[in-house]
């Protein structure tokens, strides 16, 4: 904030930017409280989804504080009804999403047909949908966007479904701490999603549908009281992390305490949420008694996010800059070596594998492929060497590579047996096990990540020392060399691409293994009974400390297939460089009168386990010859040494006596020729049991291949007629999935729909009005049972002609008034009467669908009896009353409340000379040319009747054009009705007086 001292300027310019900022936070405050607090849940479902999602909302209640985003599979044609059906089950709002629909508490979301979903901090994204129908694979899709933005507060749940769509995503999701529920194969109608994804093991709880929101809300309940109670952080319990580290080494015999710290925290805590333990002390003690809670920690600690081509653009890498440069100049059948240390289940080692052929592909080349994948999960291992794969694997592989790499099997993919051959597959533990040396390319994507940082300054320079020179060393994109930049140079930053460098400055760097001692001891100790050792000593350093303990002449160690690994001394008298391509092997560089022997006795000492000496040999050097002593001798301890051998060369001095050189020659010829002796031997019984093999080899190979040749063409026809059968499968499969899904919907119309008719049909029964529909040829439909009472009608009637039906009304044309309201679709009103004197109010009007389309008619008949009788009454009175009227010697006018003339006595018409069409129906005041208009007559109906209801003898003189000036006496009477109290009637009697007194 700003000062007073700062000025005006800077205290506008502060406050706008603290204004700007609060507007900022404003607008991100929905989406920051989305992400960090409001837990989201995702829920896959396909077949049996409905019933599911319904079983699970029931037992949900309304305020839980949890977004659901549900994701079922859906018929990209048809508008879904399911946020209808779901509402009916839930007091939560039920809606489709919409694009960038922000999630809320307490509401579910509904995936709408035809498209994919994303979340990005906490708002839903609809995407277009990716692939063929038999491709789609939308709970993986939004699972996984769902484990990136959520991290460990993600949650999935998969129901009822076939298929296996939801099981990778849910990986991803246990990937990164969050927690998965899956709906019990026994009680889910389509148990095939359910149990995929239980065989991933990657699921937290099994529960049946009902009793899933319970353990759900436990589940919350725990992770919102961890993080809003004062409880002691896990990471703080050292004491018990101890104990956690050597009940997995106990079980496993893997030590964890070089794990990365934050990440085994995160582990520990997640499976305490599981669990509802609030503390790490609690939780060792429910290790101790639940071993099979030991085995699940381990799983948990090495689950890894693989999956198919992952991080697809690091491949295309491979690809353009790697292979390149990697194959460049390589002759063909040149055995290349990969190692993939941490594969996890297989994915990412094919991957590689499948490019690798895709590029020999491309340019016509032929490499003999050796690709070693190694795990600490032997049950990971276990599924890359069967390598087969669930059907939504086709989420992350093009149909293409599908159908050249994989074969169909039952719904799963198994990789092909031109693939399968490139790779090997063995559990390793990286820090105590040897390493695999000779590489081109060393693949350890998203391990590193894992282990602290001294474990990682440890693991690169073996990885130095596996890569032959030039090596490549990819790593994951948030890996990196370190400190190594003299071991390694940079071939693409992004994707972590490296070089091994080859220089002097990497010669002081030596690879120290096995990393860590199997005796290792939990808290950085030595092991018992060698306190005064501060470390485990490299290769070189024991070497040379085995050979310093004696003075010892020029030697070099080398492994079992003659290769040199150390040199010790000056060795230029014996040894020297082959001519070509520079080549480190013991026999290539031996010189002139040293081969036989040195070659003898290196394979003496392999296979007998002991020292071999060969004494006072001539070794051909610069001309000259010197004698020498050759020794070799196997290691046989320390244990890091075994599998090397040491080669000693030894000058011995010619005795220069004449005898002496008689002797020592007739005892060199002597060892020659039983060297040269053993030798032959031992070729001779290598070739009679060579060619026994060969022989027996050879016999075999006939049978075999007779039986191969056979079985390939059946084998080929199998697989063209299963590729058919399994393409046919894929669309049958998705086409019920989506049938099932829309079969759910209509049963539900279908079940509101026979709601709606029984009350419908209690309504129709509980009226008194007959109704009778029939279709457009007239046939009957369907009728009421009061209908029953006017036509002769029984259920058996049903889709005949109504005319043939006898009818108890005095009415034959009901037919053609039928069938003229469907041709002109105007409706008919008539009275009716039956036989038995009845009347009815017969009503034919169209018969509309929902669609708007006429499909017959429908005709109505409601019992009139009591209103004809009422108006026959009517008539009879009226009839009475103008009778009465017509006898009046007076003239007469019946006024209804507005002054208009109802009706009028004979004695006025003549009196007046009027005619009856001048006078009914119009208003008094009108009648003649307004002559009627009398001041004094008005006075007395609109002011003294009202409210006295009546007038006598009221004398009015008035000019009329017709019977000329008239002296009248009028009498007014007003007539009641009603409960208004307002006139509905008025009399007016008019007596001539003029010329009277």
């Amino acid at each position: 904030m700003a000062t007073k001292k700062n000025g005006k300027d800077k205290t506008k310019k502060t406050t706008m930017k603290t204004e700007a900022r609060e507007t900022v936070e404003a607008d991100t405050a929905e989406a920051k409280e989305a992400k960090e607090g409001l837990p989201i849940v995702g829920i896959g479902a396909s077949a049996g989804g409905l019933e599911a999602f319904e079983g699970f909302f029931k037992n949900m209640p309304a305020d839980n504080g949890m977004a659901f985003v549900l994701v079922p599979h859906l018929d990209p044609t048809h508008i879904s009804l399911l946020p209808e059906l779901l509402q009916k089950h839930t007091k939560m709002k039920v809606s489709s999403i919409k694009d960038g629909t922000q999630v809320a508490p307490n509401q579910v979301y509904i995936i709408p047909p035809n498209k994919r979903l994303e979340i990005l901090r906490g708002k839903l994204h609809l995407m277009e949908l990716e692939g063929v129908d038999g491709t789609r694979l939308p709970v993986d899709s939004f699972f996984r966007s769902l484990a990136l933005d959520q991290k460990g507060q993600a949650i999935g749940i998969v129901l009822s479904g076939t298929g296996s769509d939801g099981s990778l995503g849910i990986k991803e999701i246990r990937g990164e701490g969050g927690m998965v529920m899956v709906q019990s194969p026994e009680t889910a109608k389509y148990d095939g999603m359910p149990q995929s994804a239980i065989n991933t093991g990657m699921v937290d709880f099994i529960l049946a549908v009902e009793e899933i929101p319970e353990q759900l809300l436990k589940y919350m309940q725990h992770v919102i009281h961890r993080k809003g109670e004062e409880t002691v952080p896990v990471r703080a319990e050292s004491h018990g992390l101890q104990k956690i580290f050597i009940l997995l080494r106990n079980e496993t015999g893997h030590d964890f305490s070089l794990y990365k710290k934050n990440t085994f925290y995160r582990r520990i805590e997640r499976r305490m949420h599981v669990h509802q333990i609030d503390t790490i002390s609690n939780y060792v003690r429910f290790l101790e008694r639940n071993p099979h809670e030991i085995r699940t920690l381990f799983k948990e600690l090495l689950i890894g996010v693989t999956s198919f081509f992952r991080d697809a653009d690091s491949y295309e890498i491979m690809k353009e800059k790697v292979f390149p440069e990697l194959f460049e100049n390589k002759p063909d059948n040149y055995m290349v070596r990969i190692w993939i240390p941490g594969c996890a289940s297989g994915e990412e080692a094919y991957s590689l594998a499948i490019i690798l052929r895709e590029y020999m592909d491309k340019y016509k080349v032929y490499f003999n492929i050796q690709i070693f994948g190694t795990d600490i999960d032997e049950d990971a291992i276990r599924v890359a060497r069967e390598g087969i794969y669930q059907g939504s694997i086709s989420a992350d592989v093009s149909s293409s590579r599908l159908q050249s790499f994989f074969d169909r099997e039952n719904g799963s993919y198994r990789i092909k047996k031109s693939i399968r051959e490139m790779l090997i597959f063995a559990p390793q533990n990286i820090i105590s096990d040897p390493p695999f040396t000779k590489l081109d390319l060393l693949c350890c994507r998203n391990l590193l990540i894992y282990l602290d940082g001294e474990l990682q300054k440890k693991i690169l320079p073996v990885f130095h020392y596996s890569l032959k020179p030039g090596g490549i060393l990819m790593l994951g994109s948030s890996e990196s060399i370190g400190e190594f930049t003299d071991l390694f140079s940079t071939v693409d930053k992004k994707w972590r691409v490296f070089r091994r460098k080859d220089s002097a400055t990497t010669l002081h760097v030596l690879a120290q293994f096995p990393i860590i001692r199997r005796d290792y001891q939990l808290g950085g100790g030595a092991a018992q009974g060698r306190p005064g050792k501060a470390k485990e000593l490299t290769v070189a350093q024991l070497v040379e400390k085995v050979m310093l303990e004696d003075y010892v002449p020029p030697s070099v160690i080398i492994d079992e297939k003659g290769r040199i690994v150390y040199i010790h001394g000056r060795t230029g008298k014996y040894l020297e460089p082959a001519s070509g391509e520079a080549h480190w092997n013991i026999m290539d560089m031996a010189r002139p009168g040293l081969k036989v022997e040195l070659a003898t006795a290196i394979h003496k000492a392999l296979t007998q386990k002991h020292e071999v000496i060969y004494e006072h040999l001539r070794v051909k050097t610069n001309g000259e010859h010197q004698c020498i002593n050759l020794t070799v001798r196997p290691f046989m301890e320390p244990e890091a040494l075994q599998g090397l051998l040491v080669v000693l060369f030894e000058d011995v001095l010619e005795d220069k006596s004449a005898k002496a050189g008689k002797v020592k020659k007739s005892e060199r010829i002597k060892a020659e020729h039983q060297r040269i002796a053993d030798l032959e031997q031992e070729i001779k019984y290598t070739k009679e049991s060579l060619q026994t093999t060969i022989e027996e080899l050879e016999t075999s190979n006939e049978e075999l291949k007779s039986t191969n040749e056979e079985l390939q063409s059946t084998n080929e026809e199998l697989q063209s007629t299963n590729e058919e059968l399994e393409t046919s499968k894929e669309e049958l499969q998705s086409l019920n999935e989506e049938l099932v899904t829309v079969n759910a919907e209509l049963q539900s119309r279908v079940d509101e729909l026979a709601h709606t008719n029984d009350d419908m049909r209690n309504f129709l029964d509980s009226t008194d009005i007959a109704t009778i529909f029939v279709d457009n040829q007239m046939q009957l439909k369907r009728f009421t049972p009061k209908a029953c009472e006017l036509i002769n009608l029984i259920n058996t009637d049903l889709d005949r002609p109504i005319g043939h039906i006898v009818s108890n009304l005095e009415y034959d044309g009901m037919v053609d008034d039928a069938r003229k309201v469907a041709k002109t679709l105007e409706t008919i009103e008539k009275e009716v009467r039956s036989k038995d004197n009845c009347w009815f109010f017969m009503r034919i009007f169209p018969y509309r669908t929902v669609a708007n389309v006429i499909d017959g008619v429908v005709i109505t008949f409601q019992n009139i009896s009591d209103r004809k009788k009422a108006e026959e009454a009517a008539i009879d009175a009226h009839i009475y009353a103008e009778n009465i009227v017509n006898t009046v010697r007076e003239p007469l006018l019946v006024l209804d409340g507005r002054l208009k003339v109802i009706s009028a006595s004979r004695s006025f018409y003549g009196f007046f000379q009027s005619d009856p069409k001048e006078i009914l129906g119009r208003y008094l005041y009108e009648l003649g040319n307004r002559e009627w208009n009398i001041p004094r007559l008005r006075e007395l109906l609109e002011s003294v009747l009202p409210q006295q209801n009546k007038f006598e003898d009221f004398r009015v003189e008035h000019d009329f054009e017709r019977i000329g000036k008239r002296v009248m006496l009028l009498n007014g009477r007003q007539i009641v009705g009603g409960n208004d109290g307002k006139a509905k009637y008025i009399l007016l009697a008019i007596e001539d007086v003029t010329g009277k007194v």
